[in-house]
């Protein structure tokens, strides 16, 4: 399949209002990895080879800093930068050595929706090593709840080469690789975070990571459970700050013979919330988590 100039899905910047209780929360529970700290960021990594795919920052307020993701090649930075801006979105800091711990090139742009989002070029990477069977491997999507989806759907597109691969009743899933979508646009309200999901090796790991949420005070609010689009095994939970966070796995691969599905292709009986049929429907409180964080510069 032709790259998406995006590259690939590498990480996200959160702000946290408790840095250490966070920290605690993400590597006893979650089971990633620090690599690099400041006085007022943390960088976790998952068992896979990139540099970090959470970043943890000191703030006032749950907020997302920042998505990241990773270009092959370093003059698709100033094609993505021609882009954003053809395309109704801002350049906020052009191509530039990246002073982060990941190190490389980077380019800083907003969408039209004020998501901040940053590309790099040759960060740091881990070498190979045998992957942890209970720790997330990498991010697999990050969903964005959108006012006007299809405004945001047209921007992707156009501007950064995402592919559309689902269209159900309230969700566009969008693809820049073989993983079935890298992002989703939900429709609501508001442009907020719905949900962060990290991918586990196995079935397994998502439940043995499952039953060590919950042993740690952390309820199941949505699965386990087998979605339609993606075919992935999910199981949801809502994290420090109410940062909504899934365990996920087996994430459908496709290419560009991959036939894009509609709305009514992707309709549950009446009382059925996943492919098996065994998931209750999503908690009242997850609902509400799945609104309320907002990205920092709205």
């Amino acid at each position: 399949m032709p790259a998406s100039l995006a590259g690939k899905l590498r990480s996200i910047a959160i702000g946290v209002t408790d840095l250490a209780a966070a920290e605690q929360f993400y590597v006893s529970t979650w089971h990633l990895a620090p690599v690099a700290r400041t006085d007022d960021a943390v960088y976790l990594r998952g068992s896979g080879a990139d540099h970090h795919i959470l970043a943890l920052h000191r703030s006032q307020q749950p907020d997302v800093r920042r998505v990241d993701f990773v270009v092959a090649q370093a003059q698709d930075l100033a094609r993505i930068a021609d882009g954003v801006r053809a395309n109704g979105g801002q350049v906020l800091a052009d191509v530039h050595d990246n002073t982060e711990a990941d190190g490389g090139s980077a380019l800083d742009v907003q969408d039209p929706q004020g998501r901040h989002l940053r590309f790099v070029h040759a960060p740091a990477v881990h070498a190979a090593s045998e992957a942890n069977a209970d720790a997330p491997v990498r991010i697999t999507h990050v969903v964005f709840n959108s006012a006007d989806v299809a405004a945001a759907q047209a921007f992707y597109e156009r501007a950064l080469g995402f592919s559309l691969s689902d269209r159900t009743r309230i969700m566009a899933f969008m693809r820049c690789g073989s993983d079935h979508h890298s992002i989703a646009l939900a429709d609501a309200d508001a442009n907020t975070l719905n949900h962060i999901a990290f991918v586990m090796p196995d079935l397994d790991a998502v439940m043995r990571g499952g039953g060590r949420m919950t042993d740690a005070g952390y309820p199941i609010e949505w699965g386990v459970g087998r979605h339609g689009p993606g075919n992935n095994v999910f199981s949801y939970f809502i994290g420090p700050d109410d940062f909504v966070i899934e365990y996920t796995a087996e994430v459908l691969q496709v290419d560009d013979s991959y036939r894009v599905g509609k709305p009514e292709d992707w309709t549950w009986p009446p009382g059925r919330f996943d492919q098996w049929g065994v998931s209750k429907p999503p908690s009242d409180r997850i609902k509400q988590a799945q609104k309320k964080i907002r990205f920092a510069n709205q």
